[in-house]
């Protein structure tokens, strides 16, 4: 048997520590399976008193994450710190310039500083790992790098963070609207305190970056993705949405368009019949689109001690292996500078709810905007009659321009019946 893959960990927080736990339950499996064994040597944390519920007496203790770089006795160092800036990103440029492999679950620095670190890992003939950082224990990195490595990819999609899946499907299933289920999920430790990370579509949109980058032979360009999260929908808008057929989630979306790729986070009607419509709670789902393969999906705990933990070993134990994989699927100065489709050209149905008065000529008004920008209507429904109420007037359209279905938007809120901005959600027939 070859001689032992070392490795030094830099952050203990749930994944760190599920590692280890990992290692320490199956090293010997481990062992037969990739023909060496892999051992901790080294790790730091910011508090090394801490009890963490787990034995690391056996490992050196680093106090400053950054001498894990360069030690004699790391083969690998495991980057689970965070952020896209300060430590983590010093750390990983240090380790990668001394030779030494990295494996992260970091998808922010990735997709700042993705192209750049890709060039570095491979100017040093090192690894630059990372299936942990997208869709926690759904292997979609691998499987898009290599299982689909014979295929040109038209598209991916995917529902990319489970905090907002959740509060989507629990919004539907007990009519409660948004405030009081992100609550809810604060409390159940489905949400952070500041909340803000995933429900603005941030933590998403990093994950797109790097599979629009894998798919497409892009730099990640995380700066130009258009982001909109979940914090306009509320349990009506669930609701309509099912009276239609379709269940709302959030998707990153990136495919190809007129020579351009299309990328974009923002939530969606799909239609009920879709596989990655039933996909429900915690759960993320990556659905890929290929010229040979036509279409798969990929679906399981996007996020968790277990899950992402055992995404890490997966890479690690390609290292033990010997497998060195381009970082994006092409040599790093082969990675293009992407271009990327004005989005307001592209062409979808639309679901649109306006707040109103409930009043004659409140339709009439609707519709001219609406034929003055070449929208036709698909389907109407006006919930409520109440002169003295306000009431929801639902329509879904045919295919139309974006910029238009926006510009008609921007005239329906300065009308004096529609009393709130408009809820406007592309209808994605995932195709």
């Amino acid at each position: 048997m070859s001689k032992p893959l070392r490795l030094g960990i830099a952050g203990l927080g749930t994944v760190g520590v599920g590692v280890v736990k990992i290692l320490q339950a199956h090293g010997d499996l481990l062992a037969q399976r990739c023909g060496r064994r892999i051992e901790i040597t080294a790790i730091s944390a910011r508090d090394a008193s801490k009890d963490r519920g787990v034995d690391l007496s056996p490992y050196v203790w680093v106090e400053d994450a950054l001498d894990l770089a360069g030690r004699d006795d790391v083969d690998v160092v495991i980057e689970l710190i965070g952020g896209s800036e300060g430590v983590a990103k010093d750390l990983v440029e240090k380790a990668l310039a001394t030779g030494q492999h990295v494996v992260t679950a970091n998808k922010a620095l990735l997709a700042h500083h993705g192209a750049a670190l890709a060039q570095l890992a491979e100017d040093n003939n090192v690894a630059l790992a990372y299936e942990a950082a997208v869709a926690g224990g759904i292997p979609i990195i691998k499987v898009m790098r290599e299982g689909f490595a014979g295929n040109a990819i038209h598209a991916v999609y995917g529902i990319l963070n489970g905090t907002c899946n959740y509060m989507l499907t629990a919004m539907r299933e007990t009519g409660r609207d948004f405030d009081v289920i992100l609550k809810e999920a604060q409390e159940a430790g489905y949400a952070e305190a500041d909340p803000s990370f995933d429900i603005d579509g941030i933590d998403a949109g990093h994950k797109l970056a790097l599979l629009s980058a894998i798919a497409f032979g892009v730099k990640p360009d995380f700066e130009s993705l258009q982001i909109e999260g979940i914090r306009k929908i509320n349990a009506t808008d669930i609701r309509l949405a099912e009276e239609f057929g379709y269940r709302i989630k959030l998707l990153g979306i990136a495919r190809r368009f007129n020579g351009s790729v299309m990328q974009v986070m923002e939530p969606c009607l799909v239609p009920l019949s879709n596989p990655i419509a039933q996909i429900e709670d915690v759960y993320n789902a990556v659905y890929v689109d290929c010229d040979s393969v036509e279409t798969s999906m990929l679906s399981g705990k996007g996020a968790g001690e277990g899950p992402t933990a055992s995404a890490v070993l997966s890479d690690v134990m390609d290292l033990a292996r010997g497998n060195i994989l381009p970082t994006f699927g092409v040599p790093a100065q082969s990675l293009l500078d992407p271009r990327w489709a004005d989005i307001g050209d592209t062409v979808s149905c639309y679901y649109l709810r306006l707040c109103v008065l409930d009043k004659p000529g409140v339709i009439a008004e609707i519709s001219t905007i609406l034929r003055d920008h070449d929208i036709s209507i698909e389907g109407l429904s006006q919930h409520g009659r109440d002169p003295d109420q306000p009431v929801s007037v639902v329509l879904t359209t045919h295919e139309t321009r974006r910029r238009d279905m926006q510009k008609a938007c921007s005239e329906f809120a300065n009308l004096d019946s529609v009393l709130e901005e408009p809820c406007l959600m592309r209808i994605e027939a995932l195709s």
